[in-house]
């Protein structure tokens, strides 16, 4: 496991949220106090998809903030003092534990009074090398930071509309003055994503072949919904380094399935990927996990970036 993903320690956090503490009447004086003032339900996210569905859910009533920049890797979140502060100060705290331990131990030891993971609001599955509608062995690869089970769950819109429902009740219940709203909102959201589901389940139906390469294994929860199989150059890990036999086993399995294509994705080395490719005569594509928005993402938001993802996926599958 990359050195970079390493459990803060429990010292390292403790000193952390004690001058987060110390920070507070600093932060106060920035845009939180102004949240505070202006009756808004404080939201801070862990990263880009709970912050959309906090955003799409919350409208006007939130301010949603995220401890993910666009561009970075939140895998590699090393949660700041300034930022545990800011946790301190929210009124919701929306994270997917296991994903940031970081953020994991900074929401368990602050004292915010709605907590919501969005990990115990649809049911989460271990995931391996290769994930599918077939009889796929899954490895013995532990998950993203040792739980054993794969949080990539926003990629499925069946999954991702159950986490939208449960966060709209975490809401309404956090804000009952506009619980109304939060549940139209709620509503609206659920209906597009059930939208989406459709798109995928029609678009992917018919293809000349089932099974498309990626750089890790983020799509495990869209390859069972929608009946492929991902192959993963590098496991739950996207910066793991693939072993040469797993190298020579993806090589032999591209001409074995008709594989056309190995995809990578925005946040990380698209090396690996392309070596592979080269070696392999295949061509190479963006699958976008859509863990951040960026200049280089296909589209603005969540809905625009996973219809680019299907565009690709028929490209590569060669749907009918």
């Amino acid at each position: 496991m990359n050195v970079r993903r390493r459990l803060v320690s429990g010292t390292a956090v403790a000193a952390a949220t004690a001058l987060g503490l110390g920070l507070l009447s600093a932060c106060s004086s920035k845009s939180n106090a102004a949240d505070g003032n202006s009756g808004k339900l404080d939201v801070v996210a862990s990263f880009y998809p709970l912050q959309f569905i906090a955003e799409r859910i919350g409208g006007d009533h939130v301010s949603v903030s995220t401890l993910t920049e666009p561009g970075q890797e939140p895998h590699d979140l090393e949660i700041s003092a300034e930022q545990t502060a800011q946790l301190q100060e929210s009124d919701v705290a929306l994270y997917l534990k296991n994903l940031q331990p970081s953020v994991d131990d900074a929401v368990a030891q602050s004292e915010i009074k709605t907590k919501i993971d969005a990990a115990t609001l649809t049911s989460l599955e271990k995931h391996g090398n290769e994930v599918g509608g077939h009889a796929a062995e899954h490895d013995d690869h532990e998950g993203e930071e040792g739980s054993g089970e794969d949080p990539h769950i926003w990629l499925d819109p069946v999954k991702y509309a159950e986490v939208a429902e449960g966060v709209g009740k975490a809401f309404e219940k956090a804000d009952p003055d506009n619980a109304a709203d939060y549940k139209k909102k709620t509503a609206a959201l659920v209906k597009k994503l059930d939208g989406l589901n459709t798109q995928f389940e029609d678009g992917l139906k018919n293809t000349r072949t089932k099974v498309f390469i990626t750089t890790h294994a983020a799509f495990g929860y869209l390859a069972e919904r929608y009946g492929l199989t991902e192959e993963a150059i590098n496991g739950l890990d996207p910066e793991s380094e693939p072993s040469a036999n797993r190298v020579k086993d993806l090589e032999e399995m591209t001409k074995a399935d008709g594989v056309s294509t190995v995809f990578y994705e925005t946040l990380v080395s698209d090396k690996t990927a392309k070596t592979i490719a080269a070696d392999a005569n295949l061509k190479t594509d963006v699958l976008d996990p859509i863990e951040g928005i960026t200049k280089k993402s296909r589209g603005d938001d969540y809905f625009q970036v996973m219809e680019s993802n299907l565009k690709a996926l028929q490209s590569a599958l060669g749907a009918k």
